[in-house]
């Protein structure tokens, strides 16, 4: 077992989901916006955004490959599973566990939109801008952060994703 460090608690955690659905409710008042994951890693923040969120939203995921079983991205990003709702028209808010090189997040919002949503906005639990090899717009972060981080969704192998607290891995 590799050796974990502490970095943010479950209820730093909790409370900074509840402040970011505060600042999407208030945005996007009077709409119902499209929470849009990204799997396997956002799926337990964005269930937690979800229900906080105090508006009628629709959730929806892809699933794109960028990692595999690396420690960082090479920049080539696949697609394995798209996005089934119809999003033309429609307001989108991109839910990233951890955005770092930003290779993932601009191929997945180029893709996006072709498709021409009527707004397209990321949402990231963690942003880590040190390691940011191509500039992307985070709309609403959670938090800054450095170090191979694992637990609340994050994984390294598949492994430590439901730790409840983030932790760095050693």
């Amino acid at each position: 077992m590799q050796k974990k460090e502490l970095v943010l608690s479950r209820t730093q955690i909790e409370e900074r989901v509840k402040e970011l659905a505060e600042e999407i409710t208030e945005d996007y008042k009077g709409r119902s916006p499209i929470l849009i994951g990204i799997l396997k890693g956002a799926f337990i923040f964005l269930a937690d955004l979800a229900r906080q969120i105090k508006l009628p939203v629709k959730i929806d995921f892809v699933r794109l490959v960028s990692y595999g079983e690396k420690d960082y991205s090479d920049g080539n990003v696949r697609l394995t599973k798209d996005v089934e709702l119809p999003i033309k028209g429609e307001d989108i808010i991109v839910v990233e566990d951890i955005v770092d090189s930003g290779y993932t997040i601009a191929f997945l919002l180029k893709h996006l939109a072709r498709r021409e949503p009527a707004s397209l906005k990321v949402c990231a639990l963690i942003d880590k801008s040190e390691r940011r090899e191509i500039e992307v717009k985070i709309d609403y972060v959670g938090f800054k952060a450095s170090g191979f981080l694992v637990g609340y969704g994050l994984d390294f192998n598949e492994q430590y994703r439901c730790l409840p607290e983030i932790y760095t891995l050693d």
